[in-house]
C-alpha cells in the first residue's frame, strides 16, 4: 500500500463541513467517494482537522492509503477531473506508512475576515463576515494578542465538543485593518470545535465595548463562557505546519 499525502483547497459554502456526515454533502465524504471510483474499493481520507459547514481551507492536509500504482501527477489530474470546482487538490506526495495529517500537524493557521464597509461585494460575500457597524478597533487590536500562550480555552469550544483536555497553545494572535477589512490570523498547536470563531465573536464583542481585558483574562479560565461565535463563512484555514 502507498500513503498519499495531499494538499488541498475549498470554498466550504456549500458543503456541511470536513467529517462524513450520512445524507449530507461533505469535503471527507466527496474525496473518498472520488478515491472509490478511483481505487475500485472504500477508501479512507484523514484530514488534519474537521473544518465546520461553511468554512475553507487555502491549504488543507490529508491522507490516505492506496494500492493503485498509478503515478502521481496522473493521479492528481485524475482526482481533480472527478471533483467538484469548489474542491482542488493542490499537490500529492508520497510518504511514510505511518504518517498522519492530525496527529503528525504541530500547528495549524486560520485566518477570519471581517469587511467593515457599509457594501459588501458579491466577490467577497462567501469568505467573508459583513460587519459595516460601529466598532473600537484599537481596542479589538489590542485585545488580540492576549489569547497568546497555554490556556484552558473550554470557554472556546462548542458546547457539544468532545471530552478531554482544553488546553492549546496560541502561538500568534492578531488583528489588523487591510483596507475595508479587518483580518485577524491565529496559530496554535491545535483548536477546539469552533473555537477560531468563538475567539472572533469574543474580539467583536471588544470592538462593541462589551469585553476588556478584565473580561477576557476571565475567559481563559476553566468556568469562564465566552462568544458569541461568528459565522462561519469568514473563516479560512490557511495552513498546517509539519
Amino acid at each position: 500500500m502507498r500513503r498519499i499525502r495531499m494538499t488541498l483547497a475549498y470554498d466550504g459554502t456549500d458543503f456541511h463541513g470536513w467529517q462524513v456526515q450520512p445524507g449530507l454533502t461533505t469535503i471527507q465524504g466527496t474525496l473518498e467517494a472520488v478515491m472509490a471510483e478511483i481505487e475500485k474499493s472504500p477508501v479512507h481520507v484523514a484530514g488534519s482537522g474537521r473544518t465546520d459547514a461553511g468554512v475553507h481551507a487555502r491549504a488543507q492536509v490529508a491522507a490516505m492509503s492506496i494500492a493503485n500504482p498509478i503515478p502521481l501527477f496522473n493521479l492528481r489530474k485524475a482526482i481533480n477531473r472527478l471533483l467538484p470546482p469548489s474542491i482542488r487538490l493542490l499537490s500529492v506526495e508520497e510518504v511514510a506508512t505511518d504518517f498522519h495529517p492530525r496527529f503528525d500537524a504541530v500547528a495549524k493557521t486560520y485566518e477570519y475576515r471581517i469587511e467593515r464597509a457599509d457594501a459588501c461585494s458579491p466577490f467577497d460575500w462567501r469568505w467573508v463576515h459583513h460587519h459595516p457597524y460601529p466598532l473600537d478597533e484599537a481596542r479589538m487590536i489590542a485585545l488580540a494578542p492576549l489569547f497568546e500562550g497555554e490556556h484552558d480555552f473550554g470557554a472556546f469550544a462548542a458546547s457539544d465538543a468532545v471530552e478531554g483536555s482544553k488546553v492549546r497553545t496560541i502561538f500568534e494572535s492578531k488583528l489588523r485593518r487591510e483596507g475595508s477589512k479587518l483580518i485577524y490570523e491565529v496559530r496554535g498547536s491545535g483548536f477546539l470545535k469552533q473555537m477560531v470563531r468563538n475567539l472572533v465573536g469574543t474580539l467583536l464583542e471588544g470592538g462593541k465595548g462589551n469585553v476588556d481585558e478584565a473580561r477576557l483574562s476571565n475567559f481563559l479560565k476553566p468556568e469562564g463562557r465566552a462568544g458569541p461565535t461568528a459565522p462561519a463563512k469568514g473563516l479560512t484555514l490557511l495552513s498546517v505546519s509539519y
